[in-house]
């Protein structure tokens, strides 16, 4: 007998059917002898409602109002939910993130998790009931209602997990799991059967959206095993954990992660003096404006070219700054690209096997495709080309890698 603790998404639990089919997927595993914790978001769209709604009132809404309101979405999943359980005979008990107490800090609409107190859940467990908690939620030391940011409740699974020691976090979305890429992209991607914390927090970072980046970083803290799976349909999804496979068995690149949503921006000609990259990115930084990529290349007369990449929704905000700055350092010229994408390969093989770059690289020249920056990891290679060529080199990546063959499936 096993503790899992399982979340399900927004679509999962989007209809009253499908509450009921995940009813039904609970009880499978409770007539198997397991104890159950679930995770529930609000029902898909429901979030939304309640922001427009508060920002029908106030455009900015306060941040504790704000937190009030829309907390009430997974209120509603968690009452329906356990009264489908109740119909099929287990016993439920639902609870709200105060209820269970998830203390959180203060930071309204993005806090953290600071404790989880377990004793209620542990009761509720031992006499043989399924829990039944809201995702996305908790309370502050006064009492207040937080929540968590969007996707918070994968944070809140993994949390549960960690404090109450389970077995596994199961999260449950509407993909089958974790792939090579993202198969609307190449047909032939195919689903891992495994992969580690490390790659998956490098592929969630680059833009593969199947978990948020909080959850994994959680879960890979805590050690807490982590396994992608769908609801709508059976099979052993993707388990995320901190074992590495046989280094020589394993592919060397488990995947590739891609992201259309970037921005380039070009100091060019600035004084190459000491702290210049400082008072080029501290205006942005005070801006809160994050920049991802970094590259400076400085020429034979002692000038500098500074380039470096932003949230393609902050281009015309960062655009703007730099060319105050630009004129504050007496640079040549400002020049951005709204129009790039940044490709990336991913794999903790490539600590042990050399020439993974240059085989990236090769692969792209092949294809006559330009890369305009470049960025590495222990685990990661990134290069940013011409938005128009993304699809085509996540294709030849892909193939170049062997990736679209089964076999390359780890596990």
């Amino acid at each position: 007998m096993a503790l899992f603790v399982q979340k399900y998404g927004g679509t999962s639990v989007g209809t009253v059917e499908r509450i009921q089919a995940v009813a039904e997927k609970i009880k499978r595993f409770r007539d198997q002898g397991h104890d159950i914790v679930v995770v529930v978001s609000a029902m898909s769209g429901e979030t939304n409602r309640l922001i427009g709604l508060a920002k029908e009132i106030q455009e900015t809404p306060d941040p504790r109002e704000y937190d009030v309101l829309v907390s009430t979405g997974e209120q509603v999943t968690i009452s329906l939910l356990s009264m489908a359980l109740k119909n099929l005979g287990l016993d439920a008990r639902s609870y709200t993130g105060a209820q269970v107490r998830i203390k959180t800090d203060s930071s309204h609409t993005k806090a953290r998790i600071e404790d989880i107190q377990t004793d209620l859940m542990r009761q509720d467990l031992d006499a043989g009931r399924v829990v039944v908690v809201a995702g996305f939620q908790g309370m502050d030391e006064e009492g207040n209602i937080t929540t968590l940011g969007r996707g918070g409740s994968d944070t809140t699974g993994v949390a549960l997990a960690a404090a109450l020691k389970a077995d596994e976090c199961q999260i449950y979305t509407d993909v089958d799991g974790v792939y090579t890429t993202d198969p609307r992209v190449v047909e032939s991607a195919q689903r891992l059967d495994k992969i580690t914390f490390e790659e998956m927090l490098e592929m969630a970072s680059l833009g593969s959206k199947v978990l948020q980046i909080r959850s994994v970083e959680f879960a890979g803290k805590y050690k807490v095993p982590l396994r992608v799976l769908s609801s709508f349909q059976d099979g052993g999804g993707t388990l995320i954990s901190t074992e590495e496979e046989n280094t020589v068995e394993k592919p060397i690149i488990s995947g590739i992660a891609f992201n259309r949503d970037e921005a380039k921006l070009t100091l060019l000609g600035v004084p190459d003096l000491p702290g210049v990259a400082s008072r080029i990115l501290a205006p942005v930084s005070d801006a809160n404006i994050e920049v991802d990529m970094i590259v400076q290349n400085v020429a034979a007369d002692q000038t500098t070219d500074f380039t470096f990449t932003v949230h393609r929704n902050d281009y015309d905000k960062a655009f703007a700054i730099l060319k105050e700055v630009n004129a504050m350092l007496g640079g040549r010229e400002c020049v951005g690209d709204n129009k790039i994408a940044k490709v990336s390969i991913v794999g903790v093989g490539m600590r042990s096997h050399a020439g993974v770059a240059s085989k990236m690289f090769t692969t792209l020249a092949d294809e006559n495709i330009n890369i305009q920056m470049i960025s590495t990891s222990e685990i990661k290679v990134s290069v940013v080309m011409s938005e128009k060529y993304m699809e085509l080199a996540v294709r030849a990546l892909h193939s170049a890698f062997d990736l679209d063959k089964s076999d390359t499936v780890t596990g």
